[in-house]
């Protein structure tokens, strides 16, 4: 049940993807200042465009000129730009934080001795396979059914949650106060289901380059080329009835579909040659007496694998996923075979991400909250996390506003909703509790075994969960993160530090660009709260119906409008936004900008505002909104988030919303029949 709403996920998005490179060299001079930009920047604009036209070529047609993808990226962005400017600023604390003169205390240590030992590239070209051979001579020994679980319990602990199925803690949906187990599906070596199971022509190329990617990982562990080629075969035809089974991302969105909780007795019933009773006493579980089953169609296809595919096809299905799971800690070969599939043929990256740059990220992943402790030092003043808790609060009135004026919903199911809006939590900037790094054993000369203690005392963290209370301060990303969320069980909306520095947030900008940026931003994780999915959860985060039957179906009639309208919107080529799955994000960006208009309309109400740089107050406002979505987008990469990106591509969360906003029109003076107009009955207005 697990369910963030992500604003910005192309930094997420790629989980496949472990790419480094042979670059080691090391910045001098003092730690880097943030470079700055305002967060509105009329040179990033194409003014001989027509807003009214093509809004979004109109905001950003100069930064799109002047900013081309940079080789080692899938995509280059305002977000991806700001992600860098951070990961050059960690970079220099990782750097000082390895010299053993500067570890004066744990914290500095275990970051910089874990950003040491990743970039000590010889020593991982010394240790080769070494890492992961106790783990493949586990696989090798495995003899019959009956020991698949528990080598499955152990390499899911060992490799992460998702080999075969996922596994771990998450919140009961009737009872959101409480953890309680959970299984899930998992398994796959493509990024998606839907890779497996099309038939268009793309779909097969990426299917045959996939198992000439696993022949040749099969390869590299030593195999001959025609045992490689059958070995890739078998993952790819256990990996295929894996993906039959697996539920849509669209089906995903339904969070009732994902509800199925029954007693280890009834998953034993479900599954019976997956042995329930030894996987969880092997990865001491606490006692439980629920689990959520999210796929139960799923599991049945693993039970049935169980036994009907051979012990040598298990085995092999084993080693394959150990590797790939395992390729940033082992030698550039597995590496660099790793990047020409999953980021250079699926994503269309030209070159490899330098191997500081990986190590940065890495550090940050396994040990965020560490890292983050001393990021939010120089980059985090109380005066930013007060002046942006300001700015929620107004974006919290606007939404109480808007609720109270809606003609179409009733006075009880309004009600609720305000309920709801007032119980939301706001996390801005960092955790009020660090996370306790203090039982994770960091070596400086072993980054292989850095990343598995790492890994390993997340997932025990998280399955110790199991059976306790719920805590309301966790965050889900790490402060550095260029990115924000909300989480419909929490119900709350989370800000990390790194998403709101400038250009996103501009402390010495007026407030015009600063609402329709950060304020939209605000407003669109506050109305996930009440889109297609999050309006399915109450005021304490259960999945709870709140509404009358009357008013659901008028939310259904308006929410349609904004589904039919980005399905006729183009991707790539002749594929479409699948707006069924983009819906939730849809609904959130046009719902967020509107409440971000009326807050900055609230925040400046009395002043005198004067047009800046050519642009009246108002046009400054929708430019600032247009311009955190400036960017440039591979083809490749376009298809894959096609299908896997619950978000519209930017151009269209940018004019997909303006089209919508009569304010817009009037802004900039646009005539009935523009393109970026619509007539007044067929606006699209949920929240």
């Amino acid at each position: 049940m697990k369910k963030f709403f992500v604003l910005c996920p192309s930094l997420l998005l790629l989980v496949f993807i472990n790419a480094v490179a042979q670059d080691s060299g090391k910045p001098t001079g003092p730690e880097p200042a943030f470079p700055y930009t305002p967060s509105l920047d009329v040179k990033a604009m194409d003014k001989s465009a027509d807003p009214c036209a093509d809004f979004y070529q109109y905001s950003c047609g100069g930064w799109k000129t002047n900013n081309p993808i940079p080789a080692d990226q899938v995509s280059w962005d305002v977000y991806n730009k700001l992600y860098e400017d951070n990961v050059n600023y960690l970079r220099g604390i990782l750097e000082q934080a390895s010299v053993k003169a500067n570890q004066t205390d744990a914290l500095t240590q275990k970051i910089g001795d874990f950003y040491g030992a990743c970039m000590d590239e010889a020593a991982v070209e010394t240790r080769g396979l070494a890492p992961l051979q106790s783990d493949l001579n586990a696989i090798a020994l495995l003899k019959s059914p009956k020991e698949i679980t528990p080598l499955i319990a152990h390499l899911q602990f060992e490799f992460g949650r998702r080999v075969v199925f996922s596994q771990g803690s998450t919140q009961d949906p009737d009872d959101s106060e409480q953890q309680i187990a959970e299984v899930d599906q998992g398994g796959l070596g493509l990024p998606d289901r839907d890779f497996y199971v099309k038939d268009d022509a793309k779909s097969k190329e990426t299917r045959e380059r996939y198992t000439q990617y696993v022949q040749k990982m099969f390869e590299l562990m030593g195999d001959d080329p025609v045992t490689a080629k059958k070995n890739a075969e078998t993952v790819m035809r256990m990996e295929t009835a894996m993906a039959k089974a697996s539920m849509t991302r669209v089906d995903r969105r339904d969070p009732y579909k994902l509800k199925h909780k029954m007693k280890v007795a009834e998953l034993a019933q479900l599954a019976p040659n997956v042995d329930w009773t030894v996987y969880y006493s092997q990865l001491q579980y606490p006692k439980f007496d629920i689990v959520n089953v999210a796929t139960p169609d799923f599991f049945k296809e693993v039970s049935r694998q169980i036994t009907a595919d051979p012990i040598g096809d298990w085995q092999t299905y084993f080693r394959f996923h150990v590797v790939n799971a395992s390729a940033v800690v082992l030698p550039k070969k597995f590496v660099d075979e790793n990047f020409e599939f999953y980021r250079k043929y699926l994503h269309g990256a030209k070159e490899q991400q330098p191997r500081w740059k990986r190590c940065v990220q890495y550090t940050d992943e396994d040990l965020g909250e560490a890292l983050g402790q001393v990021y939010v030092r120089n980059t985090f003043s109380p005066e930013l996390k007060a002046s942006t808790l300001d700015m929620v609060r107004r974006i919290e009135d606007a939404m109480g506003e808007r609720i109270r004026g809606l003609d179409w919903m009733s006075p009880e199911t309004k009600q609720q909703a305000l309920t709801k809006l007032a119980g939301i939590r706001n996390k801005i900037g960092y955790p009020d509790k660090w996370r306790d790094y203090s039982s994770v054993t960091i070596a400086s000369a072993d980054f292989a075994g850095n990343v598995e203690r790492a890994e390993e005392f997340e997932r025990r963290r998280d399955i110790n969960k199991v059976g306790q209370p719920v805590d309301h301060g966790e965050w889900g990303m790490s402060p550095p993160t260029v990115n924000a969320y909300y989480n419909p069980q929490m119900n709350d909306i989370n800000f990390p530090a790194g998403v709101l520095q400038p250009p996103l947030y501009d402390a010495k900008i007026d407030d015009a660009p600063n609402y329709g940026d950060t304020g939209g931003t605000i407003g669109h994780e506050l109305t996930h709260g009440f889109d297609d999915e999050g309006s399915q959860f109450d005021a304490k985060g259960n999945l709870k119906d709140w509404w009358t039957k009357d008013d659901r179906e008028k939310f259904k009639t308006r929410t349609k409008c904004v589904q039919d309208q980005y399905a006729q919107y183009v991707v790539v080529d002749d594929v479409h936004i699948k707006s069924e799955l983009t819906l939730g994000e849809d609904i959130a960006d046009l719902g967020g900008e509107i409440l971000g208009y009326i807050a900055w309309k609230g925040a400046t109400k009395g002043k005198d505002l004067q047009p800046m740089e050519g642009l009246t107050p108002d046009q400054r406002f929708f430019v600032g909104f247009a311009q955190w979505a400036c960017g440039n987008e591979r083809p490749e990469d376009l298809r894959v988030r096609a299908i896997t990106d619950a978000h519209s591509p930017p151009k269209y969360r940018v004019n997909g919303v303006v089209v919508n906003m009569p304010e817009f029109s009037k802004a900039f003076s646009c005539k009935a029949g523009a393109a970026m107009t619509k007539e007044p009955a067929k606006l699209c207005s949920v929240w």
